[in-house]
């Protein structure tokens, strides 16, 4: 500072010295002096004489600050001052004393000029962007606005040296993360400033997660209500979605549309609407546009059509259209936005179609924004947006044409009593006195008979009442007497485009608007006078109605056939004459304004005088009325057979769609069938797969109960009841005890039964051994002899019983013998075929030891297990032959099941034979392949 102080001025004695000489000594110690302070210092001094000394400051010390960037990169203070200073240096943006001492040219040449100084060295702006890198708020904040100044003054030059350094583009991008809100800011500025008219860089920008950071400070901001910080970011989003069908594709894949919906919840509240909320809603409405902008592929704009309808976005914005307190420029912008979203989308043309606005009784939108557009109190700007929309509304829209010219009908009027509707709006817009709203109801009543011919004809329905008691007159009648009058050109050329798009491919409509006789007089009278300039466009728009008079019309009236209007033509205006009327209209200034974009956008309600979607017909009709009036009847003639030729193969073409439609819905049939015939195939191979498993289980079966019960001998019997044992049966064990328990009650009732017989034969004994006279006298006296005998019978018969049960206690004994050993058999672990291992039967053993001393004390009666068992084997033996029986039918359905599946295999061939016809049919009608 010493030096600074001796250098600028406290020495009293000799003159001072001058900018420029101080300049230089500054420039000489940053150059020579060692220490960093001293540098530090002399850097300081020249950022404060920066802005003053300008030109000196950048033309001599721009060498030296540049090279303290790159030595003195350790220190973060000298590399602030050094960024300053080459910043006031670069920048144009003065104070106002300083502009006022300075024009503004050479202000923004000298910032030019050492912007081109500055990146004449790319590794400056290398240099400039690892600056960028350092958190230090007074070197990157310097940085920041250094790099958006050079911007602004070669921005192109500028992006090519970012775009080749590497990760030049990602360093910037940094930027937007950085926690301190003034860093994050001018960030915004320098990327509005880098993705200006560059798409490679808008893409890079894109995809470093732009358009999440973005949004996130959009909503941190408080979306429509936030500050000027939300203005900048939906700049910089613009930059990046306008005209770049990449970036706008993967903004809605990545779902962000969604998160636009929230901007548009602005409420009824008649308060908020500050200067600022203003304009950051009508950049939200802007950045919608540019999504669905009729510019863009048609593809790109349908899918985001789509998405804002899903989201909510267009409920939204119909609610904001309906809404009171809206102010006017936001209202034109938001009607502006509606109209695009629901161009060409006949799911969004449904549903606007449908809102109604919230007045009583409830109105149809459209039929409120119908009347605003007739309403010559109205802006002219909202006027123009009413008409934009109703034309997005009706474009590509059948059904919307129908409903609106439906409400001109008079079965429709009769019904509708007195609510007001589209077309009665739009009939007295048409007869109104001011000729705006004659032109805007004439092209909006056009676009409901764009490329509709049906509609055109049922519009001849259409009676109008004139005044009380005269008969009513046509629609195509009141237009031409209006015309006749000689009102304003606008109100005539609107009646006239209207005349042409409703006369153009219907001739119906061409012999309805002949069969007036003065009409023909009216249009030649036109074109052959000698008018002004600002006559040229109904002269021409009427030679283009007499063109289309003569180019459609079918010779159903004799005096206005073709050949009769070509002459006249050439009698009383001249073909060249015609053809130079016609061409006034493609000349015109306004009509080339017209067809560069479908909106309507007019500097003056003079100007407007061409519809885009006239411009079309226009370019269609100039050319073939002009070799339809030089052909001759001979030509004409050879048309009319071309006519008719084409007609006959347009109908042969359209009977072969027709079948081809009708073999492609067979087809389809054809599939549906097939496919359910696949499925009851799967539905088959599982049954069948199920069967063949339940098949297995039955053979499993039938072997085990061989195993069970296929041996004979008795030995081979209690050895397969041995191994049943060892096989850990519980169940089995189960039904032995209660088969025990039977036996040992069968037992029990034969030994009381032997009991009682016992019990009565030795009481027979007794009475016969024993002597009495009385019974013997008795005996004699009753005929004993006889009674003795039917004793001596029953004693008899119960000695043979008696003899019989010992025969069979007898036996009773040796079967339990047998069992008794045939038990102490099974103690013995049997080791075999199907028998368990000793080390795995140990336990099994002691308690088989267990249960068989308690059966040997319970086995009482066993005598016919043995032909139990025989019994058991002869049910098994019918179970196995039931089993048999199930698997024969089992078989047979097997059997079915193949031959089902045969028939299916010849009938996909049938199907795959007419599949290769159809495909030969195909090609040789020249129709493309869908299968």
């Amino acid at each position: 500072m010493n030096f600074l102080r001796g250098v600028m001025g406290a020495q009293s004695a000799g003159p001072q010295p001058s900018g420029a000489e101080t300049i230089q000594k500054l420039c000489d110690r940053v150059a020579s002096s060692t220490l960093l302070d001293d540098r530090r210092d002399a850097v300081r001094a020249l950022k404060s004489l920066s802005k003053k000394y300008r030109l000196e400051v950048g033309s001599q010390a721009m060498d030296h600050l540049i090279q303290v960037l790159q030595t003195d990169r350790s220190d973060s203070e000298i590399i602030g001052y050094a960024l300053d200073a080459l910043y006031n240096v670069i920048s144009n943006d003065l104070e106002e004393e300083e502009q006022e001492e300075n024009s503004q040219k050479q202000v923004d040449d000298l910032g030019s000029q050492f912007t081109e100084v500055f990146i004449k060295q790319s590794e400056n702006i290398t240099l400039l962007l690892t600056l960028l890198e350092e958190f230090d708020f007074h070197v990157r904040w310097p940085g920041v606005k250094l790099l958006t100044s050079l911007l602004k003054q070669q921005g192109p030059q500028l992006q090519q040296i970012i775009l080749v350094s590497p990760m030049g583009v990602s360093r910037l991008m940094d930027l937007l993360a950085d926690s301190r809100e003034v860093i994050r800011n001018d960030g915004v500025l320098l990327l509005q400033q880098l993705t200006k008219s560059n798409a490679a860089i808008q893409k890079i920008v894109a995809f470093e997660n732009a358009f999440e950071r973005l949004l996130d400070i959009i909503t941190e901001e408080g979306n429509s209500d936030g500050g000027i910080v939300v203005e900048d970011c939906l700049l910089l989003l613009q930059n990046l979605l306008k005209n770049n069908n990449s970036n706008q594709n993967f903004f809605k894949e990545g779902s962000y549309i969604q998160r636009m919906k929230p901007w548009f919840e602005v409420g009824d509240d008649n308060c908020g609407w500050s200067a600022q909320k203003v304009t950051n809603l009508h950049l939200m409405l802007q950045l919608v546009r540019v999504l669905v902008s009729p510019t863009n592929p048609p593809g790109a704009t349908s899918s985001c059509q789509k998405a804002m309808s899903n989201c909510g976005l267009l409920q939204q914005l119909c609610t904001i259209l309906m809404a009171t307190g809206v102010p006017a420029d936001i209202l034109t912008e938001t009607i502006n936005t509606v109209s695009e979203v629901i161009r060409g989308c006949q799911m969004n043309q449904d549903y606007f179609a449908s809102v109604y606005a919230p007045s009583n009784p409830p109105r149809p939108a459209i039929v409120v924004l119908l009347m605003s557009m007739v309403n010559e109190r109205q802006p002219f700007v909202l006027r123009c947006a009413v008409l934009y929309c109703f034309q997005c509304f009706l474009y590509k829209n059948q059904k919307g044409q129908g409903e609106i010219v439906s409400t001109l009908l008079p079965s429709t009027i009769d019904a509708t009593g007195n609510s007001v509707s589209a077309g009665q709006l739009l009939c007295g817009g048409l007869f109104s006195t001011d000729s705006l709203s004659n032109w805007c109801a004439a092209v909006a009543l056009a676009h409901a008979l764009q490329e509709n011919a049906t509609l055109k004809e049922q519009l001849l329905r259409v009676q109008l009442a004139t005044s009380i008691g005269n008969p009513p007159v046509s629609l195509l009648q009141q237009c031409t007497n209006i015309l006749s009058q000689g009102s304003k050109v606008q109100t005539r050329v609107g009646l006239l485009m209207l005349l042409c798009t409703w006369l153009s491919s219907c001739p119906i409509a061409v012999t309805h608007f002949l069969h007036n006789p003065a009409n023909i007089p009216f249009l030649t009278g036109q074109i052959a006078e000698n008018l002004g300039e600002e006559e040229h466009l109904v002269q021409g728009l009427s030679a283009l109605l007499l063109g289309i008079s003569i180019y459609y019309n079918d010779n159903s009236l004799e005096n206005y056939s073709k050949e009769k209007l070509k002459q006249l033509i050439e009698k009383r205006i001249g073909k060249e004459n015609f053809t130079e009327k016609l061409g006034f209209i493609s000349k015109h200034e306004l009509y080339s304004r017209a067809g560069q974009k479908p909106q309507p956008s007019f500097s003056s309600p003079d100007h407007m005088m061409f519809d885009h979607e006239f411009t079309k017909l226009v370019k269609e009709l100039e050319g073939v009325i002009t070799k339809a009036i030089y052909k001759s009847s001979e030509e004409d003639k050879k048309e009319e057979e071309v006519k008719k030729t084409l007609e006959q193969h347009d109908n042969i073409v359209t009977h072969y769609k027709q079948v081809i439609r009708e073999q492609d819905q067979q087809l389809e049939e054809l599939k549906q069938q097939v496919n359910s015939l696949k499925s009851q195939n799967e539905q088959l191979q599982a049954t069948l797969t199920q069967q063949v498993s339940q098949i297995q289980q039955h053979k499993d079966q039938y072997n085990l109960l061989k195993v069970q019960l296929g041996k004979d001998t008795q030995h081979n019997s209690s050895h397969s009841d041995t191994l049943q044992m060892n096989g850990i049966q519980p169940e089995e064990i189960s039904k032995l005890r209660e088969e025990v328990k039977e036996w040992k009650n069968k037992h029990d009732l034969l030994q009381g039964q032997l009991r009682e017989k016992d019990s009565v034969i030795e009481k027979l004994k007794s009475s016969q051994l024993e002597p009495g006279t009385e019974q013997s006298s008795q005996a004699n006296k009753y005929g004993g002899l006889e009674h003795d005998n039917n004793l001596q019978k029953e004693l008899e018969t119960l000695r043979t019983q008696v003899q019989s049960q010992s025969t069979e206690i007898s036996k009773l004994h040796t079967e339990k013998q047998k069992l008794l050993q045939q038990m102490n058999m099974t103690t013995v672990p049997i080791l075999g075929d199907g028998a368990m291992p000793a080390a795995k039967n140990t336990d099994l053993e002691e308690r088989l030891s267990r249960e068989i001393k308690e059966l040997k004390n319970e086995v009482k009666a066993l005598s016919e297990e043995k032909a139990t068992l025989k019994q058991q084997l002869d049910s098994s033996n019918s179970t196995v032959a039931i089993l048999h029986d199930e698997k024969s039918k089992l078989q047979q359905e097997v059997a079915e099941s193949k031959k089902e599946q045969d028939d299916l295999l010849v009938l996909l061939a049938d199907q795959d034979q007419k599949i290769v016809k159809l495909k030969s049919t195909l090609k040789e009608l020249g129709e493309p392949m869908h299968l």
